[in-house]
Order: C-alpha cells, then sequence, then structure tokens
C-alpha cells in the first residue's frame, strides 16, 4: 500500500516512485466451504492461477470453522498433475496465548507443530474449538512457487479460538523443500471437515 499524506497516496501525487512498494494485491479466486473436506486452489482449474504470472500468491483466511472438536488447521502443496499434498516441509511454529478469564498466558515455541523435513499437513491454527462462537482466521503468503531453482518459502499468521477458550497468536514460517513448480495447495482440518468459512486467493505483483 503506498503512503497516504491527506488522502492522497504520495505516488499518486508524484513524491515517491511508482517503484517504491507499489506492488498491486489482485484478487484471483474466493473458495466457500461448507462441511467441505479440504478447500482446494489448482493452478489452470476453475480460472485459479498459480504461477509465475504473480512474484508471490496469499490466502487471506475467514471464520474458519470445523466440524470436529479441536482439530489443527493447514495446509499443504503438491507439484505438476500430482495429489497426494505431501511435499516435504521445514518449517518453525510459535504461539502466544492468553485464557478468556486472563488467569494465564504465555509465548512459546510449539515443537508439536513444526515439521523437519516432514510430509504431512502444516498447522497454521491448532486446536480450534466447534463452538458456534470459534474459528480462526489468519493468512499465510507464498514466495515464487513456480521457481525452478530454489526451495519455496512460505510465512503465516493466524488468530484462533483455541477450544479450551484460549486467544491464540500463531506465526509459522518454513519452506517447501523442493525446486519443482507448486501447482496446487490445499486447505483442511486435521480431522473433520471444514464447516464453514472463506479463503481468498491474492496475487501480488
Amino acid at each position: 500500500m503506498a503512503v497516504i499524506s491527506n488522502g492522497t497516496t504520495l505516488i499518486d501525487a508524484g513524491a515517491l516512485g511508482a517503484s517504491a512498494g507499489a506492488g498491486k494485491m489482485t484478487l484471483i479466486k474466493t473458495l466457500t466451504a461448507s462441511s467441505s473436506a479440504n478447500l482446494d486452489f489448482v493452478n489452470g482449474a476453475s480460472s485459479v492461477v498459480f504461477d509465475d504470472t504473480y512474484i508471490s500468491y496469499v490466502f487471506i483466511c475467514n471464520d474458519i470453522h470445523p466440524s470436529a472438536s479441536n482439530p489443527n488447521f493447514g495446509f499443504q502443496a503438491d507439484v505438476g498433475t500430482a495429489t497426494s499434498y505431501a511435499q516435504t516441509i521445514t518449517s518453525s511454529y510459535v504461539a502466544g496465548y492468553v485464557t478468556e478469564g486472563g488467569s494465564s498466558g504465555s509465548f512459546a515455541y510449539i515443537t508439536g507443530q513444526d515439521q523437519t523435513q516432514g510430509t504431512g499437513l502444516q498447522s497454521l491454527a491448532d486446536q480450534i474449538g466447534n463452538g458456534n462462537d470459534e474459528s480462526c482466521a489468519g493468512y499465510i503468503q507464498i514466495f515464487d512457487p513456480s521457481n525452478t531453482t530454489f526451495a519455496k518459502n512460505f510465512m503465516a499468521r493466524f488468530q484462533g479460538y483455541n477450544g479450551a477458550d484460549y486467544s491464540t497468536d500463531l506465526h509459522c514460517g518454513g519452506y517447501v523443500n523442493t525446486t519443482s513448480a507448486l501447482t496446487r495447495v490445499r486447505f483442511k482440518f486435521s480431522s473433520g471437515n471444514i464447516d464453514a468459512g472463506t479463503i481468498k486467493m491474492y496475487g501480488i505483483a
């Protein structure tokens, strides 16, 4: 977003060159869950673009509500026409939390939610409650998914309503350890369906 002064961006006013932080965010696709086992974004299918058209992609997840009690919400990716969604991931996972009553809180590295050359679902938000008012929300950004030289870096930040009545501030980052181009991303819970919620996919110019 450009710097704003008196309601006018400095780029619009000519004070800064258009190359100074003027990345454009383009909505590509919105998927809405309704008791869905998973939500998949596949390059070339249903108007989805996930290639070298954009330098990075952001997925914004809104009010993701599980059907099961306290599952983890996460993602995996795949290459080519593969559909196993089991690419090797190395990641870190840090969480801050506080109880509703304020009786306890902490900020810690969570070893159970990271991966060290793992092929499982990468957790983005853990132990999300399935009460009527419980959900998680956040974003994940995947950088240069079509690059065939480097591993594919990603970072994410989520806020979750934990089933034990905690507010959780969740930070995850890592890389998909493949030099093949990523072509698809899947979002799901570790158990049960995505009962409700939307995921919006954006390309960053």
